[in-house]
């Protein structure tokens, strides 16, 4: 009986030991991973970019990773406070963590001049910067993303400028006569229609020929409209 105890003793302090063994991943090199992911995903934003990985709880214990890999959750966005995923692809050893970051973008933001109204062409002296932390996607931060668009609805003096705000200046307007190039089997084929709504360069709109029919095609720079059969 005594021999029996000692033999179970002696087994459950092996499994101990045994289990205490097993490398464990390193917290620092999941953050020094994180860290480099979102730098290189924030490459393009502007302004300048402080990255804050938080710790990772000293309880949380992984087996170590051959092979490492960052990723963004979906629906995530690298800017404010976000979650970054870290997880081994390597074979029986899989697993995922996600590890709570923050990111902090200083940037001169766009802001309009003066209250500015609905349809207004933007000009240079109507914009001006304005030195804050980018806390949303989709906010300007160089002039030439805003000069020569024109204001979808009025803002007010101060007001920060957004990409959803503006539009591009249409180049077709409904009921203008434009001209329909047709290109076909190398040659182009000239006509004139009628536009059914405003489009800008590069959009899709609809024309209705002389005979009455309705195309669709792309609005050229030059105001004419596109159709590739």
């Amino acid at each position: 009986m005594k021999n029996i105890l000692q033999w179970t003793l002696f087994g459950a302090l092996w499994c101990s030991m045994s289990a205490w063994a097993v490398p464990q991943q390193s917290h620092v090199e999941i953050r020094t991973l994180i860290t480099a992911f979102v730098h290189e995903q924030t490459l393009n934003l502007p302004g300048q970019v402080t990255i804050t990985v938080n710790e990772i709880d000293r309880r949380v214990s992984l087996p170590a990773c051959p092979a490492l890999e960052a990723f963004l959750p979906p629906g995530g966005q690298l800017l404010g406070n976000s979650t970054v995923g870290v997880r081994c692809i390597a074979n029986m050893k899989q697993w995922t963590l996600f590890v709570p970051v923050h990111i902090k973008v200083s940037a001169n933001l766009l802001i309009a001049n003066s209250p500015l109204q609905q349809g207004h062409v933007l000009r240079a002296e109507d914009i001006g910067t304005q030195k804050s932390e980018l806390a949303q996607t989709g906010v300007l931060t160089d002039p030439l993303q805003a000069i020569g668009k024109v204001l979808k609805y009025s803002v007010g003096a101060r007001q920060v400028l957004k990409q959803d705000m503006l539009r591009a200046p249409y180049a077709v307007k409904q009921g203008q006569t434009v001209q329909i190039q047709i290109e076909k089997q190398g040659f182009k084929i000239h006509a004139d229609g009628q536009a059914l709504s405003n489009a800008a360069e590069g959009q899709t709109v609809q024309v209705k020929t002389s005979s009455g029919q309705v195309v669709s095609g792309v609005v050229q720079p030059d105001g004419a409209v596109s159709i590739r059969p």
